[in-house]
Protein backbone atom coordinates (compact mmCIF):
# COMPACT_ATOMS: atom_id res chain seq x y z
CA UNK A 1 0.00 0.00 0.00
CA UNK A 2 2.84 2.39 0.83
CA UNK A 3 4.19 2.02 -2.71
CA UNK A 4 1.74 4.79 -3.60
CA UNK A 5 4.21 7.26 -2.05
CA UNK A 6 6.87 6.18 -4.58
CA UNK A 7 4.66 6.93 -7.57
CA UNK A 8 5.97 10.01 -9.42
CA UNK A 9 3.67 13.01 -9.35
CA UNK A 10 1.40 13.11 -12.40
CA UNK A 11 1.87 16.88 -12.44
CA UNK A 12 5.42 17.90 -11.46
CA UNK A 13 4.46 21.44 -10.43
CA UNK A 14 5.01 21.34 -6.67
CA UNK A 15 2.29 23.55 -5.20
CA UNK A 16 1.76 23.83 -1.41
CA UNK A 17 0.09 20.71 0.07
CA UNK A 18 0.78 18.75 -3.13
CA UNK A 19 4.55 18.12 -3.19
CA UNK A 20 4.39 15.20 -0.75
CA UNK A 21 2.04 13.30 1.57
CA UNK A 22 3.38 14.62 4.88
CA UNK A 23 1.74 18.09 4.93
CA UNK A 24 -1.77 16.71 4.35
CA UNK A 25 -1.11 13.70 6.63
CA UNK A 26 0.05 15.92 9.50
CA UNK A 27 -2.83 18.33 8.93
CA UNK A 28 -5.53 15.63 8.94
CA UNK A 29 -3.98 13.85 11.93
CA UNK A 30 -3.86 17.13 13.89
CA UNK A 31 -7.43 17.89 12.85
CA UNK A 32 -8.76 14.55 14.11
CA UNK A 33 -6.70 14.71 17.29
CA UNK A 34 -8.05 18.17 18.11
CA UNK A 35 -11.66 17.43 17.16
CA UNK A 36 -11.96 14.05 18.87
CA UNK A 37 -9.66 14.45 21.87
CA UNK A 38 -7.79 17.67 22.61
CA UNK A 39 -10.53 20.14 21.72
CA UNK A 40 -13.27 18.64 23.92
CA UNK A 41 -10.72 18.21 26.73
CA UNK A 42 -9.67 21.88 26.50
CA UNK A 43 -13.29 23.05 26.40
CA UNK A 44 -14.54 20.75 29.17
CA UNK A 45 -14.43 23.36 31.93
CA UNK A 46 -14.91 26.39 29.73
CA UNK A 47 -17.95 28.23 28.49
CA UNK A 48 -18.55 27.84 24.74
CA UNK A 49 -17.15 30.64 22.62
CA UNK A 50 -19.74 32.76 20.80
CA UNK A 51 -17.49 33.39 17.77
CA UNK A 52 -20.12 35.58 16.14
CA UNK A 53 -17.60 37.86 14.40
CA UNK A 54 -15.29 34.98 13.45
CA UNK A 55 -18.20 32.99 11.97
CA UNK A 56 -19.43 36.05 10.09
CA UNK A 57 -16.02 36.61 8.49
CA UNK A 58 -15.49 32.90 7.78
CA UNK A 59 -18.90 32.36 6.21
CA UNK A 60 -18.66 35.50 4.05
CA UNK A 61 -15.21 34.35 2.95
CA UNK A 62 -16.58 30.91 2.01
CA UNK A 63 -19.53 32.40 0.11
CA UNK A 64 -17.22 34.66 -1.90
CA UNK A 65 -14.55 31.99 -2.44
CA UNK A 66 -17.00 29.37 -3.71
CA UNK A 67 -18.98 31.90 -5.77
CA UNK A 68 -15.93 33.38 -7.49
CA UNK A 69 -14.47 29.94 -8.18
CA UNK A 70 -17.77 28.69 -9.60
CA UNK A 71 -18.20 31.75 -11.84
CA UNK A 72 -14.57 31.56 -12.98
CA UNK A 73 -14.88 27.83 -13.70
CA UNK A 74 -18.13 28.19 -15.65
CA UNK A 75 -16.72 31.10 -17.66
CA UNK A 76 -13.66 28.99 -18.52
CA UNK A 77 -15.77 25.97 -19.47
CA UNK A 78 -18.30 27.93 -21.53
CA UNK A 79 -15.85 30.18 -23.39
CA UNK A 80 -12.91 27.81 -23.91
CA UNK A 81 -14.84 24.52 -24.09
CA UNK A 82 -11.90 22.43 -22.84
CA UNK A 83 -13.96 19.40 -21.76
CA UNK A 84 -16.37 16.88 -23.20
CA UNK A 85 -18.75 16.28 -20.29
CA UNK A 86 -19.60 12.85 -21.65
CA UNK A 87 -16.00 11.89 -20.95
CA UNK A 88 -13.94 14.44 -19.01
CA UNK A 89 -10.34 13.36 -19.46
CA UNK A 90 -7.40 15.04 -17.75
CA UNK A 91 -5.82 17.63 -20.02
CA UNK A 92 -2.20 16.83 -20.93
CA UNK A 93 0.53 18.97 -19.37
CA UNK A 94 1.27 20.69 -22.68
CA UNK A 95 -2.39 21.59 -23.36
CA UNK A 96 -2.99 25.29 -24.00
CA UNK A 97 -5.55 25.49 -21.16
CA UNK A 98 -3.69 23.33 -18.65
CA UNK A 99 -2.60 26.24 -16.44
CA UNK A 100 -6.19 27.39 -15.96
CA UNK A 101 -7.39 23.82 -15.49
CA UNK A 102 -4.72 23.24 -12.83
CA UNK A 103 -5.49 26.52 -11.06
CA UNK A 104 -9.22 25.74 -10.76
CA UNK A 105 -8.58 22.25 -9.43
CA UNK A 106 -5.92 23.45 -6.98
CA UNK A 107 -8.10 26.27 -5.60
CA UNK A 108 -10.90 23.76 -5.08
CA UNK A 109 -8.52 21.38 -3.27
CA UNK A 110 -7.27 24.16 -0.97
CA UNK A 111 -10.85 25.06 -0.12
CA UNK A 112 -11.44 21.49 1.08
CA UNK A 113 -8.61 22.09 3.55
CA UNK A 114 -10.13 25.40 4.65
CA UNK A 115 -13.46 23.58 5.14
CA UNK A 116 -11.90 21.75 8.10
CA UNK A 117 -12.38 24.95 10.11
CA UNK A 118 -16.11 24.10 10.28
CA UNK A 119 -15.40 21.36 12.80
CA UNK A 120 -12.94 23.48 14.78
CA UNK A 121 -15.69 26.07 15.25
CA UNK A 122 -18.09 23.32 16.39
CA UNK A 123 -15.60 22.28 19.07
CA UNK A 124 -14.96 25.83 20.28
CA UNK A 125 -18.71 26.43 20.48
CA UNK A 126 -19.22 23.02 22.13
CA UNK A 127 -21.68 22.02 19.39
CA UNK A 128 -20.57 18.41 19.62
CA UNK A 129 -23.80 16.95 18.26
CA UNK A 130 -22.89 18.42 14.86
CA UNK A 131 -19.62 16.47 14.76
CA UNK A 132 -21.12 13.28 13.35
CA UNK A 133 -19.47 10.38 11.57
CA UNK A 134 -20.99 11.73 8.35
CA UNK A 135 -19.41 15.14 8.95
CA UNK A 136 -15.94 13.74 9.71
CA UNK A 137 -15.93 11.20 6.86
CA UNK A 138 -16.92 13.88 4.38
CA UNK A 139 -14.28 16.40 5.47
CA UNK A 140 -11.41 13.92 5.81
CA UNK A 141 -12.22 12.27 2.48
CA UNK A 142 -12.44 15.52 0.53
CA UNK A 143 -9.07 16.78 1.77
CA UNK A 144 -7.13 13.51 1.47
CA UNK A 145 -8.68 12.32 -1.81
CA UNK A 146 -7.84 15.68 -3.37
CA UNK A 147 -4.16 15.11 -2.64
CA UNK A 148 -3.91 11.45 -3.68
CA UNK A 149 -5.85 11.75 -6.92
CA UNK A 150 -4.00 14.86 -8.01
CA UNK A 151 -0.76 13.01 -7.31
CA UNK A 152 -1.74 9.84 -9.17
CA UNK A 153 -3.69 11.25 -12.11
CA UNK A 154 -3.06 14.99 -12.17
CA UNK A 155 -5.31 18.02 -11.89
CA UNK A 156 -8.78 18.18 -13.42
CA UNK A 157 -10.54 15.35 -15.18
CA UNK A 158 -13.63 13.43 -14.15
CA UNK A 159 -13.94 15.11 -10.74
CA UNK A 160 -14.71 18.49 -12.35
CA UNK A 161 -18.43 17.77 -12.70
CA UNK A 162 -18.74 16.80 -9.03
CA UNK A 163 -16.67 19.84 -8.06
CA UNK A 164 -19.00 22.24 -9.87
CA UNK A 165 -22.02 20.76 -8.11
CA UNK A 166 -20.22 20.93 -4.79
CA UNK A 167 -19.32 24.60 -5.26
CA UNK A 168 -22.98 25.50 -5.82
CA UNK A 169 -24.13 23.49 -2.79
CA UNK A 170 -21.49 25.16 -0.62
CA UNK A 171 -22.63 28.63 -1.70
CA UNK A 172 -26.15 27.80 -0.52
CA UNK A 173 -24.90 26.06 2.63
CA UNK A 174 -22.57 28.85 3.77
CA UNK A 175 -25.24 31.44 3.04
CA UNK A 176 -27.46 29.56 5.49
CA UNK A 177 -24.62 29.33 8.01
CA UNK A 178 -24.03 33.08 7.73
CA UNK A 179 -27.68 34.01 8.17
CA UNK A 180 -28.25 31.56 11.03
CA UNK A 181 -25.12 32.76 12.87
CA UNK A 182 -26.40 36.35 12.75
CA UNK A 183 -30.11 35.67 13.23
CA UNK A 184 -30.96 32.91 15.74
CA UNK A 185 -34.58 32.77 14.55
CA UNK A 186 -33.38 31.38 11.22
CA UNK A 187 -31.47 28.62 13.02
CA UNK A 188 -34.67 27.58 14.76
CA UNK A 189 -36.52 27.23 11.45
CA UNK A 190 -36.13 23.72 10.05
CA UNK A 191 -37.17 24.30 6.44
CA UNK A 192 -33.86 25.91 5.44
CA UNK A 193 -31.84 22.97 6.72
CA UNK A 194 -34.29 20.46 5.32
CA UNK A 195 -34.05 21.76 1.76
CA UNK A 196 -30.28 22.12 1.95
CA UNK A 197 -30.19 18.41 2.76
CA UNK A 198 -32.47 17.72 -0.21
CA UNK A 199 -30.11 19.77 -2.40
CA UNK A 200 -27.20 17.67 -1.18
CA UNK A 201 -29.09 14.47 -2.00
CA UNK A 202 -29.77 15.76 -5.53
CA UNK A 203 -26.05 16.53 -5.82
CA UNK A 204 -25.12 12.93 -5.02
CA UNK A 205 -27.67 11.55 -7.49
CA UNK A 206 -26.26 13.76 -10.25
CA UNK A 207 -22.69 12.79 -9.38
CA UNK A 208 -23.55 9.09 -9.49
CA UNK A 209 -25.54 9.47 -12.73
CA UNK A 210 -22.76 11.39 -14.47
CA UNK A 211 -20.21 8.74 -13.47
CA UNK A 212 -22.49 5.96 -14.69
CA UNK A 213 -23.01 7.83 -17.97
CA UNK A 214 -19.24 8.24 -18.36
CA UNK A 215 -18.75 4.54 -17.70
CA UNK A 216 -21.13 3.72 -20.56
CA UNK A 217 -19.30 5.87 -23.11
CA UNK A 218 -17.35 3.90 -25.74
CA UNK A 219 -13.65 4.70 -26.12
CA UNK A 220 -13.60 6.91 -23.03
CA UNK A 221 -10.15 7.20 -21.45
CA UNK A 222 -11.26 8.31 -17.98
CA UNK A 223 -9.53 5.89 -15.55
CA UNK A 224 -11.99 3.43 -14.06
CA UNK A 225 -10.78 4.04 -10.47
CA UNK A 226 -11.81 7.71 -10.78
CA UNK A 227 -15.27 6.76 -12.03
CA UNK A 228 -15.84 4.07 -9.41
CA UNK A 229 -14.56 6.30 -6.61
CA UNK A 230 -17.13 8.98 -7.42
CA UNK A 231 -19.88 6.39 -7.79
CA UNK A 232 -19.07 4.63 -4.51
CA UNK A 233 -18.57 7.78 -2.49
CA UNK A 234 -21.68 9.51 -3.85
CA UNK A 235 -23.72 6.36 -3.14
CA UNK A 236 -22.30 6.13 0.40
CA UNK A 237 -23.03 9.78 1.15
CA UNK A 238 -26.50 9.50 -0.36
CA UNK A 239 -27.34 6.63 2.01
CA UNK A 240 -25.88 8.46 5.01
CA UNK A 241 -27.70 11.70 4.16
CA UNK A 242 -30.99 9.82 3.68
CA UNK A 243 -30.58 8.34 7.16
CA UNK A 244 -29.79 11.81 8.51
CA UNK A 245 -32.85 13.26 6.75
CA UNK A 246 -35.18 10.58 8.12
CA UNK A 247 -33.82 10.91 11.65
CA UNK A 248 -33.82 14.72 11.68
CA UNK A 249 -36.98 15.58 9.77
CA UNK A 250 -39.25 12.60 9.04
CA UNK A 251 -39.10 10.85 12.43
CA UNK A 252 -39.10 14.16 14.31
CA UNK A 253 -42.31 15.24 12.61
CA UNK A 254 -43.97 11.93 13.49
CA UNK A 255 -43.15 12.51 17.15
CA UNK A 256 -44.65 15.99 17.12
CA UNK A 257 -48.23 16.06 18.52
Amino acid sequence: MFEIFNIPHADPLGLPFTFGPWPIFILISSYLLFVLKLGPEIMKNREPFKLRVALKVYNIFQILYNSLLLVYSLHFIITKKPYDFNCIVILPLDHEFKDTDRLIDYLYYINKIIDLMDTVFFVLRKSYKQITALHLIHHVYMATAGYFWNRIYGYGGHFIFAGLLNLFVHIVMYTYYYLSSQKPQIRKSAWWKQYITVLQLVQFVLMFSHSLWTLLQPNCDVPYPMIFLVMCFSALLFIMFVKFYRKTYTLTKKKDP
